[in-house]
């Protein structure tokens, strides 16, 4: 699978489909054409471009139902729930953050936010979405065994770099790779010293990606 980074919380995972995680990016517009879009809560910088991208969209049930009501195809699930959509299997995890579809006047509730573990080609990606730190990623580490995790470290509106650490020891999966982090000034953090850090005290490797680069991930074969 080739995974590739393009800003913010937006990842695209390409193998024997393509699929495209929290289509935002601040510098927009997203060129990826995706098989898939996934999305992790209502947040405009999450929400993204999924209206204009008109892809086949995997969401939480109260976005899910915003969506189809604005024309998209939808495969709604919620927390603890998997379905597989063209041979990519979703599992949806939980995520300790707010969820607010924010596009519509003053808004509304978007459900649960979410993470999801996304299996495709014999690999498993764990993307944490926007949350706190919770000891219950140590379950979502034991049954779903992701090869990789995406881990937001930006602090303020998600978890720093500290409690990313220890995100990564509860998930263990053996690649970690930072994301949710200096897209503003109010986010900004040092990719490079958590990936010192983790790697100093633990056998996990930290590979920071710039916007657009990519990175190959090997299922565990």
């Amino acid at each position: 699978m080739r995974l590739t980074w393009l800003g913010h919380a937006c990842f695209l995972l390409e193998g024997s489909r393509s699929v495209l995680i929290d289509p935002y990016v601040p510098e927009g517009p997203i060129r990826a054409r995706p098989d898939i879009v996934a999305i992790t809560h209502g947040h405009e910088d999450h929400l993204g471009e999924v209206m204009r991208l008109g892809k086949k969209t995997v969401a939480i049930t109260e976005i899910g139902k915003y969506l189809r009501e604005k024309g998209l195809t939808v495969e709604t699930m919620n927390l603890g729930g998997t379905i597989t959509v063209d041979g990519v299997e979703f599992t949806m995890t939980p995520a300790l953050h707010s969820s607010w579809l924010e596009a519509e006047g003053p808004g509304f509730y978007g459900g649960c936010a979410c993470g999801y573990v996304i299996g495709m080609d014999g690999v498993r990606v764990y993307h944490a979405g926007d949350t706190a730190l919770f000891s219950d990623m140590k379950l979502i580490g034991e049954l779903y065994q992701p090869d990789i995790a995406l881990l937001p470290m930006g602090g303020r509106f998600t978890m720093g770099p500290r409690e990313a650490m220890m995100a990564a020891d509860f998930i263990g999966a053996r690649t970690v790779i930072p994301m949710h982090y200096s897209t503003w000034p109010a986010i900004l953090q040092d990719p490079l010293a958590f990936r010192h850090a983790i790697e100093r005290t633990t056998d996990l490797k930290v590979v920071v990606l710039s916007p657009g680069e990519a990175y190959e991930v090997g299922g565990k074969g």
